[in-house]
């Protein structure tokens, strides 16, 4: 870790370039929540316990995108992983679940049209993404496609912003921010959580019980030192050292490296959507009991 810190600059390793935009959307977050309350129809004081999952969630985001992780990924799959973990499993559902009701209300009246609902019924839809999602993080992990990625800072970019908004797309369906708009009764919910489960299990597959390494950006010298640059001001030296001399970073063997970050992310998300699944059941009782007064078992209601 010693010569990670040593090998960079603060700029490298701390990404000021996505602080600023991540404090500029905190503040806005609390100019809107408090000074722009009144304005917005229907509004009530945010929970304390909100702030603190948009504030994580923001956090989150930062690991996931910057900070010492971000180069780290370029140096073992592990951290990259991690990074995925903080992006897409920690910092979306976070910030779905800090936006008080009455904003997403506001949004959805404000953007509202024959046209939209012809297109939101068509594209923010539960199947559409399960399977975006899943999809694309199933693709980002073919070794083809990854190398290619990581190669071109333009694509993977891009890339990640779109495997952003389908997390949220599929977040959104899992957590139900609106009960009122939601398109999946409570026991839908908890089978389409079960799904994206399951769907996700090939991409940890394939890097968990791959025979060899799979990606040249972790096993190929000019590759990693192409994509290194990226991580570096322009002009700045890639220290090679990092990769395969006596200051190297990495501490597992290639294969090992792989085989955790598949493990990680399959514990991980296993670990979010159990979690998801006892969010969703706490919604149901909570609407069981403001209905009938007391849950029984004939109130558990079939799919149809």
């Amino acid at each position: 870790m010693e010569s990670l810190f040593s090998s960079f600059g603060f700029r490298t390793l701390w990404t000021p370039e996505l602080i600023v935009p991540l404090v500029l959307i905190g503040v806005l977050y609390f100019y809107v929540i408090t000074k722009l309350r009144k304005s917005f129809s229907g509004s009530q004081p945010v929970k304390l316990r909100q702030k603190v999952y948009f504030l994580l969630g923001l956090f989150a985001l930062y690991l996931g995108w910057g900070s010492p992780l971000y180069v780290a990924g370029h140096l073992m799959i592990t951290f990259h992983m991690t990074q995925m973990v903080f992006s897409y499993i920690v910092a979306t559902p976070l910030l779905l679940l800090g936006i008080p009701k009455w904003v997403y209300e506001a949004g959805i009246r404000r953007f509202h049209s024959p046209f939209s609902a012809r297109i939101t019924k068509i594209v923010w839809n539960p199947i559409m993404a399960l399977f975006l999602f899943n999809g694309l993080f199933s693709v980002y992990h073919v070794p083809f496609v990854f190398d290619t990625l990581m190669q071109s800072a333009v694509l993977h970019s891009l890339y990640q912003y779109f495997l952003f908004v389908t997390s949220i797309m599929m977040w959104w369906f899992m957590l139900a921010p609106i009960p009122n708009k939601v398109q999946l009764s409570d026991l839908r919910r908890i089978g389409y959580i079960f799904a994206n489960g399951i769907l996700i299990t090939p991409a940890c597959a394939l890097i968990i019980f791959a025979g060899q390494p799979l990606y040249e950006t972790y096993t190929n010298p000019s590759v990693w030192a192409t994509v290194m640059s990226f991580c570096l001001p322009a002009g700045a030296t890639v220290p090679l050292s990092l990769f395969n001399g006596p200051d190297s970073f990495i501490f597992l063997e290639t294969r090992m490296d792989q085989q955790l970050a598949g493990v990680l992310m399959k514990i991980m998300q296993e670990l979010a959507y159990g979690f998801t699944i006892g969010y969703v059941f706490k919604q149901w009782l909570s609407k069981e009991k403001q209905q009938d007064g007391v849950l029984t078992i004939s109130d558990i209601p079939t799919m149809k």
